[in-house]
């Protein structure tokens, strides 16, 4: 679409507003009203994901972002990527335009060096030979297990210089020459991680799958290998089934979180929420992630996740059995004591509590990379619930006493439970006058008669036909089918029969 080049060179009033009212509502905040401690949540991430949520909080939070900027700086200085340090630049400048917003110059803070960008570069250029090199070599010997050694150690380092194609490219080359299920599985789960940290969501499933046929495959040797030690060893047996477990519940673990964030992507709360709940606890290697904790995510983002999926999604009973009485997730629950709060405000139908919780650390959920673009549709969709199950019980209510249960005005509350009874979510109507909720009645006893006479109508026109086709074969007018006619029926009775 063409634009005019006058307006190209200066917008209108207008568009500028609008554009500022974008701006501000991509910013969130940090007061007393919205507490956020960055140096502690920074501190559960590690590698690349702490660099990434730093600029995300950047980009995003003006209160905090300068002392983003300076870990993000920190952190990178120790990375071996130099790129991020511009895509650093570019999201604290977009902050930086926002309206009645007043940072100080990027030249102030401290910066990368450019000596030790191109030490880097050049760093990165000569290793990057020396493993495609390696790589060739072992073509050359058509060794399988030394081309995909090569080719993983080729997918790491691209990895970790923030070339995620290459990455993917030289993990998915690796499965070739994989010999084992074992192999199998690291490689996919590599990969996994890989799309993970690069928030590619839409290719995990396939993997997932891969990952869980090669985690079956392997679980079907070991158990073989068991049986056959058992023959000789029941001891030796025991302690190979007990060092197997943790390792398994750990993989199961990991495939399970990528399966919940792809089903977060595709907007299937229920199914991410039962997901993220199935996860099993523990933060080192005897549970939960193992090494993903702070590579890639951490357990209080697993509560969170897990808590808001469930209040947008799940009945008040699955939440109870799912969440409420989870022993496994309750120790996610306690690296957040907001969540328990909220949880315990939503079991004792305290909904004013769960959206004033909600409200308080929404910075907390919307810095998270994985979770803001659907907060604004989980939050939707947590209140339509809350509402809905307020309204359950009762045959009619005033808009002021609902008002008061969640913290609204009258004119808010009529607004929004309108919505709801023309989506379909509440059934019922309101009475703007009377400022009254009232249940849609329904009149049962007018149902059974319009049903009663529905059925005497349609066995009024059965009884006519077969009357008719009674009277048809007395005058000797039905024609008789052929004996070679498998149907048994003539097409003119079908006719006369039809409607």
């Amino acid at each position: 679409m063409d634009i005019d080049e006058q307006e190209a060179v200066q917008p209108s009033q207008q568009q500028q507003q609008s554009q500022s009212s974008r701006m501000s509502s991509a910013m969130v905040l940090v007061d007393d009203s919205h507490p956020f401690d960055l140096d502690s949540y920074i501190s559960n991430y590690t590698g690349r994901t702490a660099i990434d949520r730093l600029i995300h909080i950047v980009s995003i939070c003006p209160s905090v972002a300068v002392d983003a900027f300076i870990l993000a700086v920190r952190l990178i200085h120790k990375a071996r990527d130099p790129s991020l340090y511009q895509t650093l630049g570019h999201a604290y400048e977009q902050v930086s335009a926002y309206p009645d917003v007043k940072l100080p110059s990027i030249s102030k803070l401290p910066a990368i060096q450019s000596k030790w960008i191109d030490d880097m570069l050049k760093k990165n250029h000569s290793e990057k030979m020396k493993l495609e090199a390696e790589l060739k070599n072992y073509s050359n010997n058509m060794i399988k297990e030394s081309i995909r050694m090569g080719h993983r150690d080729l997918a790491e380092f691209s990895r970790s210089i923030g070339d995620y194609p290459s990455a993917l490219k030289h993990w998915t080359k690796s499965r070739e020459f994989c010999t084992t299920s074992q192999h199998v599985l690291a490689g996919c789960l590599s990969t996994i991680e890989l799309l993970i940290e690069q928030r590619n969501y839409s290719h995990l499933p396939t993997y997932v799958f891969k990952a869980e046929a090669a985690l079956e495959a392997l679980s079907s040797s070991a158990a073989n290998a068991t049986k056959a030690e058992n023959a000789t060893s029941a001891g030796s047996s025991r302690k190979a089934t007990s060092s197997m477990t943790p390792d398994r519940e750990i993989l199961q673990s990991k495939l399970d979180f990528a399966t919940a964030l792809g089903q977060l992507n595709q907007s299937n709360y229920e199914r991410a929420a039962y997901h993220f709940l199935r996860l099993s606890s523990g933060t080192g290697s005897g549970g939960g992630l193992g090494d993903w904790f702070g590579k890639l995510v951490s357990p209080g983002d697993i509560a969170i996740y897990g808590s808001v999926c469930a209040l947008a999604s799940l009945s008040r009973s699955a939440f109870k059995a799912q969440v409420l009485e989870n022993l496994s997730f309750g120790v996610y629950i306690e690296q957040e004591p907001h969540v328990r709060e909220m949880i315990e405000a939503y079991m004792a139908s305290n909904f004013k509590g769960v959206l004033e919780t909600l409200g308080k650390y929404s910075t907390r959920h919307t810095i998270d990379i994985h979770l803001y673009p659907h907060l604004t549709t989980l939050n939707s969709l947590t209140r339509n619930r809350l509402v809905s199950l307020y309204f359950a019980p009762f045959s009619s209510i005033k808009l002021d006493r609902m008002a008061q249960a969640f913290g609204w005005s009258v004119a808010e509350t009529e607004d929004y439970v309108v919505g709801l009874v023309r989506s379909g979510d509440i059934s019922g109507r309101v009475d703007s006058r009377a400022k009254v909720l009232q249940v849609r009645k329904t009149d049962h006893r007018a149902e059974l008669f319009a049903r009663a006479i529905k059925i005497g109508v349609e066995m009024s026109k059965t009884n006519n036909k077969l009357l008719y086709r009674i009277k048809l074969q007395q005058a000797e007018l039905v024609i008789k089918p052929s004996k070679g006619n498998n149907a048994g029926q003539n097409p003119m009775t079908e006719y006369l029969l039809a409607e």
